[in-house]
């Protein structure tokens, strides 16, 4: 018994001894995962997922110039724990420090000293330096200063990339383009979507596949272990014109300020292809200010009106087509005046004792609201449904479909609708109680300018990839014809008359046809109807093609809300128009020699104040037969000045560190040289620099911004 008893007494004492020191263990355990320090040691451990976002694809211009590109910018990031960085941080740190307070201008030489030394005693791995996001040209510039010049492992710069959104050609087409969902400057394609326009349209294709980086923290910096590749997105072509568009754009703008309208819009388009070459939008916003791009109003809701008396083409085509009329059909106008079922019809001059009895072709050529509504109502009594349908029948009122988001749906007033009343006919037809878009109304007129083939507005004709072309977006036909060989003709000559003969008499040229009808709309007031207080608001607008014997280009210039007491289409929007057509007809369709479009007054053969660099000015003053100096002045850059005996030359010296003068200079020299000399450049306006905002001479502050305004 004594020897079982003394075995069993050894075995409890080893149980209880195991059972201790896993109770130790445990607890140990426990301790372990609860140490703040094992916890720093599984942070600097940790394994993660990083997405990697492509470089955003570009919109493009017909020709391929970009209208939106991503550029790299950096944030400048330093790893001052980096291995080689002790070997003379100390003593490079100084010069480190006085070239980035020279860069950057923002804080002194001393102040980047302590803060470098202080990350480094604190061995920071990702600490930023310098205010701003740099360039890669300044990028370039920064790797060559002291410590940063030696790399990443021996210098620790770590410059951390990101694309930003630019738009080279300033606000032009900035709605239809787009914006990305952040506004204004730092703009990263990673991360951010369209907003609306075509980026957000095509936001698949601009902004690629996305890939995928797995990164490790070892001592406090981040390794890649595994890396997936992201695919850079596809460019998009458009059908635009630049220089159609800044012409398009400055035209509305002009008038615009002149009328101080409310908005505006207008669109240039081929007519034979649909596409769209430029298209413009103006408006304000709620301090009254004039913005481009405040809303798209060619194809958007707030676009979406009563067109007026644009839309009288389409009813007496419709006339036509049914065979109701021709333009020789005579109608009695009177006095201005008609009392139709108790509502009273007025013509615009009816105050000068109206027209009489006429023709169709001079009632839309007059633009008779009592002669077409007269016309419509005989021909249509009792049968008012036939006229919407074969209204609609010609592609008036479709949906287009033009890729980009937000387009209006088009409306017509019906027979079976409650706001259907005896009137509706007659309103109807001279342009009332119907809405459509701008869009809408150009499609309608560029087809009858393309012999009633309804083209489909295209905007993007194309996506690309590596230079390689992807897809290829066709033209579309809406309608191979939207009437008879016999209607379009009448249409022709009513359209042409307009000019000729009628309200537009006042945008007719020597140099070429153009073919037109200008609208005067009374738009309602919101809420109130058409009239609050006594006060109107009207809408202004000329739709057209030219040259109208051989149609190139169809064009709408619509502008709502116009003051100062002028507000119709042919005297607000169809100057807008001209404007429009002089240029492209001679930037485009060629100009005869006896084209009488406006030209500046020329009071001196010597061109006045021009500067810019020497041998472009001396080529110029060669072709033009004046005999100039510049070969005895030494500057790359001079300015020529006419005087009483003829041609006054100077240099302009451009000095190292300050800002040179620039006006007089084209807009293509100014910026060149201001980039050049780290400035960062605006630009508004056109032709030379009349004004720059910073002082010629002054003292230059690399990444300064500096606008130029133009004459």
């Amino acid at each position: 018994m004594d020897i079982r008893k003394t075995i069993l007494t050894r075995f409890g004492g080893v149980y209880v001894f195991i059972a201790a020191f896993c109770v130790c263990i445990v607890i140990k355990v426990f301790i372990i995962q609860h140490t703040s320090k094992w916890d720093k040691e599984v942070e600097r451990l940790e394994i993660k997922e990083f997405a990697l976002s492509g470089r955003r694809g570009d919109i493009c211009a017909a020709d391929g110039s970009p209208l939106a590109t991503s550029v790299p910018f950096y944030i400048l990031r330093m790893d001052l724990g980096a291995p080689g960085l002790s070997k003379d941080f100390n003593s490079k740190v100084d010069s480190l420090s006085g070239c980035l307070s020279r860069f950057f201008r923002d804080k002194s030489a001393g102040a980047y000293k302590a803060e470098l030394k202080r990350a480094y005693s604190q061995e920071k791995h990702y600490f930023q330096i310098g205010p701003r996001k740099v360039s890669y040209s300044e990028l370039q510039e920064i790797k060559k200063f002291p410590i940063l010049r030696r790399g990443r492992n021996k210098g620790g710069l770590m410059p951390e990339q990101s694309d930003e959104r630019v738009y080279p050609s300033g606000d032009l087409a900035n709605r239809t383009l787009g914006k990305l969902t952040r506004d204004g400057g730092g703009e990263s394609s990673s991360g951010n979507a369209g907003a609306f326009g075509l980026e957000q349209s095509f936001e698949k294709e601009l902004r690629g596949e996305d890939g995928m980086a797995v990164k490790q923290n070892m001592s406090g910096r981040w390794f890649i272990i595994s890396k997936d590749d992201p695919e850079d997105g596809k460019n998009i072509i458009t059908t635009l014109d630049v220089r159609m568009q800044d012409q398009v754009t400055y035209a509305l703008k002009l008038q615009m300020e002149k009328s101080n309208a409310g908005y505006g819009t207008a669109i240039l388009m081929e007519v034979k292809t649909g596409d769209i070459k430029a298209i413009a939008n103006f408006g304000k916003n709620k301090k009254g200010e004039l913005i481009g791009g405040y809303q798209n109003y060619a194809i958007g809701n707030a676009g979406c009106s009563e067109p007026g008396s644009t839309f009288k083409l389409a009813s007496l085509m419709a006339a036509f087509e049914d065979g109701k009329i021709d333009t020789s059909t005579m109608v009695e106008t009177g006095n201005g005046i008609w009392n139709y079922k108790k509502i009273e019809i007025k013509d615009s001059d009816y105050k000068k004792g109206g027209h009489g009895k006429i023709t169709a072709k001079h009632a839309f050529e007059l633009s008779s609201n009592i002669g077409v509504a007269k016309l419509i109502t005989q021909g249509y009594a009792g049968h008012e449904k036939d006229f919407i349908s074969r209204v609609r029948k010609m592609g008036m009122f479709e949906k287009l479909d033009l890729g980009i988001q937000g387009e209006a749906i088009p409306y017509i007033n019906q027979p079976d609708d409650k706001t259907w009343s005896g009137i509706s006919l007659a309103w109807l037809s001279f342009g009332y109680e119907l809405k459509v878009t701008p869009m809408q109304t150009l499609t309608f007129y560029n087809a009858v300018a393309n012999g009633g083939c309804m083209m489909k507005p295209r905007l993007v004709k194309g996506i690309t990839e590596n230079g390689s072309v992807r897809e290829k977006i066709g033209t579309e036909k809406l309608k191979w014809s939207i009437c008879s060989a016999k209607t379009l003709q009448m249409a022709h000559a009513m359209l042409e008359g307009v000019v000729t003969n009628g309200t537009a008499k006042g945008i007719e040229t020597r140099a070429y046809k153009i073919a037109g009808k200008s609208g005067t709309a009374q738009v309602a007031n919101n809420k109130d109807g058409y009239s609050k207080g006594g006060q109107k608001i009207y809408q202004s607008s000329f739709a057209g093609y030219f040259p109208a014997d051989d149609p190139k280009y169809s064009c709408i210039v619509v502008i709502n809300d116009p003051k100062g007491g002028d507000y119709y289409g042919s005297s607000v929007a169809g100057p807008v128009f001209k404007q429009i057509a002089d240029y492209v007809y001679a930037y485009e369709l060629g100009l005869s020699e006896d084209a009488d479009l406006p030209r500046r007054k020329i009071e001196n053969d010597i061109p006045s104040g021009t500067a810019g660099r020497k041998k472009d000015i001396a080529k110029v003053l060669d072709e033009l037969d004046i005999l100039n100096g510049f070969a005895f002045t030494k500057s790359e850059y001079v300015e020529a000045k006419p005087d009483e005996d003829g041609l006054e030359l100077s240099n302009r010296e451009i000095k190292k560190g300050l800002v040179p003068n620039v006006r007089g200079m084209g807009a293509t020299d100014a910026v060149y040289l201001l980039e050049n000399n780290g400035l960062r450049v605006s630009v508004r306006g056109r032709g030379k620099v009349k004004s720059q905002s910073v002082k010629a001479g002054s003292k230059i502050q690399r990444g300064q911004n500096i606008v130029l305004v133009l004459s």
